[in-house]
């Protein structure tokens, strides 16, 4: 569980209905139903219009993400890199075999696989490279997807107020209309601006971050595994891993 989201979007909600109540307003003239539906509703269709449905579907798993990010455990990686490095040197590459069940990272299971099998240290480096580079480039596209939301949101609002301010033209002639439409028209906006400012934009960017996160940890599997391939000293491996630590 990630804290740091929490507290940042209650924070973000409390400001806003605090704001609304030191201003001499209340809860209830936020909520509004047929706002919400123009801003939700539109945003979810454009970005649906926009988005291949793989990248929609994988954007929506990595939402989870915020609350709960996937684990990237870089000081649990290099020891383990060490540890395949110091047992190759001393047993060999077949001596790593016992090892291999007791990995759980597909990416670095794969890579010491690689490496038992014997490919040369170039062929085991492509290899890794082009799982890393086609991963995040799917995981960035799908991040982008609340980008694209974070954009639509706040236009969609507008439409909300413009729709609002079409139905209270149309009923001058009735008082009693004239509160709800203006009502739509001003709360959509803030349906819009608020969601695209305190959601689906900070989601982007902190998915992306994430992403980074797991780049660097297969960029730490790939150097080690190579290295063991080169028959480097475990303490020239360890060297150079620490610089991904910090």
């Amino acid at each position: 569980m990630d804290p740091l989201s929490i507290v940042g979007l209650l924070l973000g909600i409390a400001a806003v209905v605090a704001g609304q109540y030191l201003e001499g307003g209340h809860l209830a003239m936020l909520i509004n139903g047929p706002a919400l539906l123009i801003v939700v509703g539109g945003t979810l269709g454009a970005t649906m219009l926009q988005s291949p449905a793989p990248v929609f579907l994988r954007a929506m798993r990595m939402s989870s993400w915020i609350f709960r990010p996937p684990p990237v455990p870089l000081e649990l990686a290099m020891k383990e890199l060490l540890h395949w490095c110091r047992v190759a040197r001393r047993d060999g590459l077949l001596g790593l075999e016992a090892l291999v069940e007791a990995v759980r990272n597909p990416y670095a299971r794969k890579a010491l696989q690689l490496l038992i099998d014997g490919n040369e240290p170039g062929v085991i480096r492509e290899t890794l490279q082009i799982d890393t580079a086609v991963r995040e480039q799917r995981d960035l596209l799908a991040a982008k997807v609340f980008d694209g939301m974070g954009g639509y949101a706040p236009t969609l609002g507008i439409l909300g107020a413009v729709i609002g301010l079409i139905h209270v033209m149309n009923n001058l002639s009735d008082p009693s209309m004239l509160g709800q439409g203006i009502g739509v028209a001003f709360v959509a906006t803030v349906y819009g601006v608020g969601l695209a400012n305190l959601v689906f934009l900070p989601v982007g960017t902190k998915l992306r971050a994430l992403v980074r996160e797991e780049t660097r940890l297969e960029e730490m599997i790939a150097i080690g595994i190579t290295a063991i391939a080169d028959g480097e000293n475990p303490r020239v491996v360890e060297s150079r891993l620490q610089g991904l630590l910090k």
